[in-house]
């Protein structure tokens, strides 16, 4: 985009602000902040950037550099190669994700992105497709719409990655997670995924970077990376919005 247009774009945004302010993301009253949040909203939230495992994303208590693996990934390796999440999910979290998972709030999305974007830097820079985990077409068709596939397409917008919405599918109807025990969970997403038949040339040799908009404990991303491999992806990295910190943290 030119100057102009760039400078013409900005002074739009702002009379809208001014006009409709921005409504908060956690308290959803207009005008709290000239953001999505307010300054005390933000504060709470914590946020992923740094000293976290290599491989699933969980923070460490302290820094201890670069690739440092938790005794949880040593112990049992998760299918994917590394995990990232932009914040954690908790009380002062919990209103960001609810409202996009289950109410369809749309306006917090780019926001979103970029904080995991910022996050998943270095899995963005080396993915050649984004793929974000399916809802299954029963469900997809009552709800009307899949946060998934969302975060994936403003992730995909901001980064210029490819985004292969429908590159996966669930071939049966699961019942939901939650209230499962990780083992409960691990069995009841078992084979549940695959890639469709149209996408298997842009996923083989390809480096993924699956999407999804919590890691719990990981069963279900583990079901999509699978059947990823199996389709002859290259690597799978995994990129969520939150994730869920225990004390002492297993995500698969």
């Amino acid at each position: 985009m030119d100057q102009p247009g760039r400078v013409a774009k900005a002074f739009l945004r702002q009379a809208a602000d001014f006009v409709w302010p921005p409504r908060s993301l956690v308290s959803r009253e207009r005008g709290a902040g000239k953001g999505p949040l307010t300054p005390a909203e933000f504060t709470r939230i914590r946020f992923l950037d740094s000293a976290v495992c290599d491989r699933c994303g969980a923070p460490h208590s302290v820094d201890m550099g670069e690739g440092t693996v938790c005794a949880a990934c040593i112990a049992r390796p998760p299918r994917w190669q590394r995990a990232r999440a932009a914040f954690v999910y908790d009380a002062d979290s919990r209103r960001l994700v609810l409202d996009l998972k289950r109410s369809g709030r749309r306006d917090g999305l780019e926001t979103f992105a970029t904080w995991m974007a910022r996050s998943g830097a270095a899995l963005l820079e080396e993915a050649d497709v984004i793929v974000p985990v399916p809802l299954h077409y029963v469900r997809l068709a009552s709800r009307g719409f899949n946060q998934s596939a969302w975060l994936a397409t403003a992730v995909g917008r901001q980064s210029g990655t490819p985004v292969l919405v429908d590159a996966l599918k669930r071939t049966r109807r699961t019942p939901t997670q939650g209230g499962l025990s990780a083992r409960a969970r691990r069995r009841n997403v078992a084979g549940a995924f695959a890639v469709r038949k149209s996408a298997a040339a842009r996923v083989s040799g390809k480096r993924v970077l699956l999407v999804d908009d919590v890691l719990t404990t990981g069963a279900t991303l583990a079901a999509c990376v699978r059947a990823l491999k199996q389709a002859g992806a290259r690597q799978v990295d995994v990129l969520v919005l939150a994730r869920v910190v225990r004390e002492i943290d297993v995500t698969i």
